[in-house]
C-alpha cells in the first residue's frame, strides 16, 4: 500500500511532489469524457519517470502475437490500445532553461482532481538557475457536454525577476507505446497545417488498420487578464507540429494561456470530413471560452452526480473511494454503441484490449441503476453486432454449426489475447454474455430485446457449450476438459465448478428464451430459427439431456463444491499462513509455485453463488464461503466485491466492509502496487455493487425490488439512488432506520426486510434497521 493522498470526499488531493509516486499519479488523476482520456500527464516538458497517455476511444493495433502464434487457432495478433496523438503540450523556456520539475527545485505542489465538476487542477512553484522563482496553477478539462474539446488554462507568473519567455503550444503525433515490441511507433504522419496565427492541426494514421486521428488547437494569451497578440513562429517536425512565442515576463505579472484542443477521428467521420470537423469544434471552444466551458462540465456533472452519488457520512475514507469510483466509470462510459469499457479505462496500456468479460459481469450493472435503459443496452448490442465474429472464432477452434465463443478480449469482435491458458480455456466468458442478457432484461422489462437481439446469442452461446462436453464413459456424465475458471491462477483443470455452473444455466435459460418467443412472436421466432439454421426439437434435446448428466465436482466431508476436480489434492493453506513479504503473490513467487498452490486469485465457485444464490440455501453459500474466501488473495481487481457482497448476504458486518474498503480503495491507496500501469476501472462497478446489493441488499426477484440493509459500524448515515423501469428510488440507512423514497416514475412495489410496500410517486417507507 501507499497512502499519499490527503483524504476529502469530492477531491484526489496530492500535496508535495514526489517523483516516485508521478506515474501512480498520472493514473489516478486522469480524466475522460466517453470518447477520449488523458493520463494526467504534465503540459510542460517533464524528463522524469512518466507513462505519457492520451487515449481514443476504439484507436487500436493488432500487433503481431509474440507467442503461439504457430499453432493452429492461436489469434494472429495482440490489439493495444494506442497512445494517441497528444493535445496537451505547453512547454515554458525561460531565459533559455526549460521549466522541467525533474531538473529544478520544486518548493510548492499540489494537484486535485475535483470530482464533483470534472476538472484536473495542478499548481507549483519551482526555482530555477539563478534562483529564479516562478509560479504556475493549470486548470484541465475533458468536456463531458462537447466530447471532441479539451481545454487547458495555463498560468505562470515569475515572483522575483523579470525575463524572457518561450512558450511553445504543440500538437504531437510522434508518440509511443511503453508496450510496443522492439520499440516499434504506431502513426504514421498524414497532414500538419496551419491556419492561423494560433491555430494549427495534426493528423496522423495508424499503421496496418489505418485509423485517422486528426487534432486541432487555438489558443488565446492574456497578461494580468488583457489579451496580448504575440508573433508566432510555426515548428515543424515529422508527425509534429507547434506554434512558439516569446513573451516579455514581468516580476509578479501573470501570464494566462488559454489552449483548447479538438479531436476528430475516422470511427465518426468520413476522411474528408476531418478537417472541417476539427475546425467547426475549435470554432465552438473558442467561441464558448474556457470559464463557460468550464461551467458547462460542472453543470453536466452536477446531472451526473444526482443520477449515481453515493452519500456516506462519517468514514470520510470511505466516501472518497466510492466517489472515485463512480467518477472513473461516468467519464469512461457514456453510451456510445461502438465503444466498449476496458480494464484500464483510460488510463493506461495494460491489458491493450477493449473489452473482457468485466463489462457484462460487473460494469452492465453499474450503468443499468444509474443511467437511462439506452446506456446498458448499448453495452449488449456491442456484443450482438459482434455475433458473427464469435461464430468464426469458435471455427478457428474446431467449433461448427453457428457455435460461437465471444472473445476474451478483442477491439472488434476478433479475438486478440495472447495467453493460451486464457485464450482457449477462460470460455465462461460466454457464460456472462448469456448472464448480461438475463439481467439486462430482469431489471429494465425490457422483454424485446430478448425478441430481437438476446435469443441469436444465446442459442449461439449453447450451441458452443454443448460441444465443449464429452461424456465420460467411467463417470457416465458429462464432463468438461481443459478449461480456465475465474480464478487465473488455476490453468487447464477438469471440471470447474463454476464454468459448469453457467453453462448448465445458459442452455436450461436459452430452452426458456426460445419457448416465450415462440409463444409471444411466432413470425419473428421462425425468422430467428431460419437465419440460424436452427433446429428447435433435436438441438434443445441434445442440451436438456447435458444439463441433466452434468458432473459438478463435490467434497461430500466439508459439503463444499470443488473449484475443480483435484483442488484438495493441493497442500491446503490459508491466506493466514503467508508472510506480508509474500504478498502479492504474484510479484513473489514463480508462476509454478503459484500453478500448485491452493491460492485464488479472485472469486471462482463464489462467483457462481453469487450469480445464482436464489438457487442455494444460505448454509449452502456459507460453507463455501467460509472455506474459499480464506484461500482467496485477492490479487484481482475483481475479487474483493463479490466477496463482499456475500459477506454481507451472510451477516459477517465486519468481514463485508473490510472488503468494501478494499475494493473503494484498490487504486487510491495501491494495494497490489500497480497502480502505475493505470487505475481498475471494470472493478470500481464491483464497489457500486459492495454498497448497493451488499450493505444495501438490493435483489430483484419476481420483477420486484427486494433491499435487506444494513450499515457498518464506522458510518452514521449512507444512501444511494437507482433507476428501475423508468423509476428513481433513494434508499437511506441511518443507525435506527432505512427509508425508502420513491422519487420519480409510476406507483411500484417494493420490499423491505421481507415486507411488501405499494409507494406512488414521492411517497416513501422506513422501517427499524435490521442487524444480523
Amino acid at each position: 500500500m501507499n497512502q499519499y493522498l490527503k483524504i476529502d470526499q469530492w477531491k484526489i488531493i496530492e500535496e508535495g511532489f514526489n517523483p516516485d509516486n508521478n506515474r501512480a499519479s498520472e493514473s489516478i488523476f486522469s480524466l475522460g469524457n466517453g470518447k477520449m482520456g488523458q493520463r494526467a500527464n504534465f503540459e510542460e516538458e517533464y524528463t522524469g519517470d512518466t507513462l505519457k497517455g492520451n487515449y481514443i476511444g476504439g484507436i487500436y493495433y493488432p500487433d503481431k502475437t509474440k507467442v503461439g502464434w504457430w499453432k493452429n487457432g492461436y489469434p494472429e495478433y495482440y490489439a493495444k490500445v494506442l497512445n494517441a496523438p497528444n493535445w496537451i503540450g505547453i512547454k515554458i523556456e525561460i531565459d533559455g532553461t526549460s521549466l522541467d520539475l525533474a531538473k529544478c527545485e520544486v518548493v510548492e505542489f499540489k494537484r486535485v482532481l475535483n470530482m464533483k465538476e470534472g476538472y484536473l487542477k495542478r499548481k507549483f512553484s519551482a526555482i530555477l538557475p539563478g534562483k529564479k522563482n516562478v509560479k504556475v496553477e493549470t486548470i484541465r478539462f475533458l468536456s463531458l457536454t462537447h466530447n471532441e474539446i479539451g481545454a487547458i488554462k495555463y498560468e505562470i507568473t515569475p515572483l522575483n525577476f523579470s525575463g524572457n519567455f518561450k512558450i511553445t503550444m504543440d500538437l504531437d503525433a510522434d508518440v509511443y507505446n511503453e508496450d510496443a515490441n522492439y520499440d516499434e511507433k504506431f502513426w504514421l504522419e498524414k497532414e500538419k497545417f496551419s491556419n492561423s496565427e494560433t491555430r494549427a492541426f495534426n493528423i496522423a494514421k495508424t499503421k496496418k488498420i489505418g485509423f485517422i486521428v486528426g487534432l486541432g488547437m487555438d489558443f488565446r494569451v492574456f497578461r494580468n487578464n488583457e489579451q496580448v497578440k504575440p508573433l508566432s513562429q510555426e515548428i515543424t517536425k515529422d508527425k509534429y507540429i507547434a506554434k512558439s512565442f516569446n513573451l516579455k515576463g514581468n516580476k509578479k505579472e501573470k501570464i494566462t494561456l488559454y489552449k483548447y484542443s479538438s479531436t476528430a477521428s475516422s470511427l465518426n467521420y468520413q476522411e474528408n470530413e476531418i478537417k472541417e470537423a476539427l475546425d467547426k469544434e475549435l470554432n465552438k471552444a473558442t467561441s464558448i471560452g474556457f470559464e463557460k466551458l468550464l461551467q458547462e462540465q460542472a453543470e453536466a456533472w452536477k446531472k451526473k452526480w444526482e443520477d449515481s452519488d453515493i452519500i456516506i457520512k462519517g468514514d470520510a475514507a470511505a466516501q472518497q473511494g466510492i466517489r472515485f469510483n463512480i467518477f472513473m466509470l461516468n467519464q469512461t462510459y457514456t453510451g456510445d454503441e461502438k465503444l466498449n469499457i476496458g480494464p484500464k479505462g483510460f488510463t493506461g496500456e495494460k491489458y491493450g484490449g477493449s473489452t473482457y468479460w468485466d463489462t457484462e459481469a460487473y460494469c452492465l450493472p453499474f450503468y443499468l441503476r444509474t443511467s437511462p435503459k439506452n446506456i446498458a443496452k448499448n453495452l449488449l448490442l456491442y456484443r450482438y453486432r459482434h455475433l458473427e465474429k464469435a461464430i468464426e472464432n469458435a471455427q478457428r477452434l474446431g467449433f461448427d454449426k453457428g457455435a460461437a465463443l465471444y472473445p476474451m478480449v478483442t477491439m472488434n469482435g476478433e479475438e486478440s489475447h495472447n495467453e493460451w491458458e486464457i485464450t482457449f480455456e477462460e470460455i465462461h466468458r460466454n457464460g456472462a454474455i448469456a448472464y448480461a442478457i438475463f439481467n439486462y432484461i430482469r431489471y429494465t422489462g425490457d422483454e424485446r430485446y430478448l425478441h430481437d437481439y438476446g435469443l441469436e446469442v444465446l442459442i449461439s452461446i449453447s450451441r458452443f457449450w454443448k460441444q465443449r462436453v464429452n461424456f465420460s464413459e467411467p463417470k457416465q456424465q458429462y464432463v468438461m476438459l481443459g478449461v480456465t475458471g475465474p480464478n487465473e491462477y488455476e490453468n487447464n483443470v477438469h471440471n470447474n465448478w463454476y464454468t459448469i455452473m453457467i453453462a448448465s444455466w445458459t442452455m436450461e435459460y436459452t430452452m426458456y428464451a426460445i419457448d416465450k418467443v415462440k409463444r409471444e412472436d411466432p413470425e419473428k421466432y421462425k425468422k430467428i430459427t431460419e437465419k440460424l439454421n436452427f433446429n428447435d426439437i433435436t438441438e434443445t434435446n441434445a442440451w436438456r439431456e447435458i444439463v441433466e448428466n452434468l458432473y459438478y465436482p463435490y467434497d461430500s466431508k466439508r459439503k463444499i463444491y470443488l473449484q475443480q476436480e483435484g483442488y484438495l489434492d493441493k497442500e491446503q493453506q490459508t491466506v493466514d499462513d503467508l508472510l506480508p513479504s509474500e504478498r502479492p503473490i504474484n510479484q513473489h513467487w514463480s508462476w509454478d509455485k503459484i500453478l500448485r498452490s491452493c491460492f485464488i486469485k479472485q472469486a471462482d465457485v463464489l462467483q457462481g453463488l453469487y450469480f445464482f444464490e436464489d438457487r442455494y440455501k444460505e448454509e449452502t453459500i456459507k460453507r463455501n464461503y467460509d472455506f474459499y474466501e480464506a484461500r482467496t488473495v485477492h490479487e484481482s481487481s475483481l475479487s474483493p466485491c463479490v466477496h463482499s457482497i456475500l459477506a454481507a448476504k451472510l451477516g459477517y458486518e465486519k468481514k463485508a466492509y473490510s472488503l468494501y474498503l478494499r475494493t473503494a480503495r484498490l487504486d487510491l491507496d495501491d494495494y497490489n502496487n500497480e497502480v502505475a500501469e493505470g487505475c481498475h476501472v471494470t472493478s470500481m462497478a464491483g464497489t457500486y455493487m459492495s454498497i448497493v446489493e451488499g450493505f444495501g441488499g438490493m435483489r430483484i426477484y419476481e420483477g420486484k425490488l427486494h433491499f435487506n440493509p444494513f450499515i457498518p459500524d464506522k458510518w452514521d448515515l449512507y444512501s444511494f439512488i437507482v433507476e428501475f423501469r423508468e423509476r428513481q428510488i433513494k434508499v437511506e440507512v441511518d443507525k435506527e432506520k432505512t427509508t425508502i423514497y420513491h422519487q420519480s416514475g409510476e406507483n411500484l412495489s417494493v420490499f423491505l426486510y421481507g415486507k411488501e410496500h405499494q409507494l406512488n410517486e414521492n411517497e416513501k417507507i422506513t422501517d427499524k434497521i435490521k442487524h444480523s
